[in-house]
């Protein structure tokens, strides 16, 4: 949610007798928003209570925000003492299936070669967030649709399942969970994510994508949704 909704969300519900503590991962927008109360931690984006699969660590965030409901007065801004780097920039290494068929585009090639260790992530996981607009089965021809669009198609004839945006983030989840299955250990912030745009097939065609909607008419209003702005 973003620092600032929460940061009115806090002021709304306090003056409603309960008591809020907010938890911070971008000073300035903290420092703007002025919560009654706020512990901010220098942890990756997406990461508030730091390292995954880390309960002890998890905990200690908790009992430092926590102890800010002592404070009679406010607003509290503090510092949680241990910082966490941000690895976003360091790519998930992990090999990619190889090629099955020579004839398809490499993007669709590569999604359906994808499909086993996405099954697998989800068995793992009970769960998925695939399927917003376009389920599974379907991810392989949403990635032919970016396919036509990157090699010049306009975007509105390239037969895409639903709105661009939404079907790339699906085509994305597919990717991050089945990235999951592939790496043997706890991902750090965001490795999936640059695993898919700076090294696999799709993510080369999603920018290629973007590039080519970019100058398309009629515009395309929610084009900076379809690749991550730390990506592009």
């Amino acid at each position: 949610m973003c620092t600032r909704v929460v940061g009115t969300l806090a002021h709304v519900i306090e003056a409603a007798g309960l008591a809020t503590v907010a938890l911070s991962l971008v000073r300035p927008q903290i420092e703007r928003s002025r919560p009654p109360r706020a512990l901010h931690c220098e942890f990756p984006l997406g990461r508030p209570l730091g390292r995954p699969g880390d309960p002890a660590f998890q905990r200690r965030v908790l009992e430092a925000a926590f102890a800010l409901l002592e404070r009679p007065a406010g607003p509290v801004l503090e510092d949680f003492p241990e910082t966490i780097s941000d690895e976003a920039d360091q790519p998930l290494a992990c090999p990619l299936p190889p090629r099955f068929d020579p004839a398809t585009p490499a993007a669709v090639d590569e999604a359906r070669a994808l499909r086993p260790a996405w099954e697998r992530a989800r068995e793992a996981g009970g769960g998925t967030q695939v399927g917003r607009v376009v389920d599974a089965d379907g991810i392989p021809d949403a990635v032919a649709a970016f396919v036509r669009i990157a090699a010049g198609l306009p975007w509105t004839e390239a037969d895409l399942p639903g709105d661009p945006a939404a079907v790339a983030m699906d085509i994305r989840g597919y990717y991050e969970e089945a990235a999951l299955a592939l790496a043997d250990h706890v991902l750090a912030a965001r490795a999936a994510e640059s695993w898919l745009y700076r090294t696999t097939e799709t993510g080369a065609i999603l920018k290629a994508a973007m590039a080519e909607m970019a100058q398309a008419s009629p515009a395309y209003e929610r084009i900076f949704y379809l690749v991550p702005m730390s990506q592009q």
